[in-house]
């Protein structure tokens, strides 16, 4: 029986260490000038005496750093690196879900979620309107990056170089509406790049319309695309307008949840 108290006791002991231990590193995800021993001390409840013991061992696994010109702690390239661990292990359609359904039921409209696939794009998540008159698009079917609003919102934002061989390959008229021309493309490139989203009405598709805002990896690459898409005869200009603020807020959340910048 006291063996089993003895045992009990350590357990307790050894959570609450580990629990202060995290505190302490989770003090740091909402400070962006570093924290000193005193700061900390007075945040989570502690004395001086535990945070610095706990800073100091922190400090020796490289989690976190100490700046002796400010007399402050900051986070240390150990944490860069699991951070990077973790990013890379996250699957972005898992970000995008709740987002697009959120759009979804905020605009009736259908919702997409495009990933880049070599020099073409694929839709691998969509969330489709409630409305009778609707649109829908194949998962997993590829398309050309010049036309309709979310390859050229890729297109628009991919490297130089990148964005020139695609330019300077096949560019098929996929409707009426398409541009084909190389140096209309590269205005209409170069307005979308600047804007941040794209707007499209049967350019790939006869009768579909769409706003699209482009998504970025933690490397500030982009990555893909979300859209907002339906029947062109409900896209007209004032819904477009309304649309894209909220195309860009859901585009800026699913990119800063990959770990990418908020704004492209």
């Amino acid at each position: 029986m006291p063996t089993k108290q003895v045992r009990t006791t350590e357990l307790s002991r050894g959570t609450t260490a580990a629990d202060r231990v995290a505190d302490v590193l989770l003090a740091f995800s909402s400070c962006d000038n570093g924290l000193g021993v005193s700061a900390l001390a007075r945040q989570l409840g502690l004395s001086k005496a535990v945070v610095h013991r706990i800073l100091q061992s922190l400090v020796a696994k490289g989690l976190l750093q100490h700046s002796s010109d400010r007399g402050v702690y900051e986070l240390g390239p150990a944490i860069a690196i699991l951070g990077a661990r973790s990013l890379s292990r996250l699957d972005i359609r898992d970000v995008a879900r709740p987002e697009l359904v959120r759009l979804r039921d905020a605009t009736r409209e259908t919702t997409t979620l495009s990933l880049l696939d070599n020099d073409r794009r694929a839709y691998v998540e969509q969330f489709v309107s409630p409305r009778e008159i609707k649109m829908t698009v194949d998962i997993g079917r590829s398309y050309p990056l010049h036309a309709g609003a979310s390859s050229l919102v890729i297109l628009a934002n991919l490297a130089e170089a990148d964005r020139n061989r695609i330019l300077d390959g096949q560019l098929p008229s996929l409707t009426g509406e398409t541009i084909t021309d190389r140096e209309q493309l590269l205005e209409r490139l170069q307005a979308i790049r600047g804007q941040g989203y794209a707007a499209s009405r049967g350019e790939r598709q006869s009768g579909a319309a769409s706003v699209a805002a482009p998504i970025f990896s933690s490397a500030g690459v982009v990555v893909g695309a979300i859209s907002l898409c339906g029947p062109e005869f409900r896209f007209d200009d004032d819904a477009i307008d309304r649309f894209i603020p909220m195309v860009l807020d859901v585009a800026s959340k699913i990119s800063a949840g990959s770990g990418g910048p908020q704004r492209p």
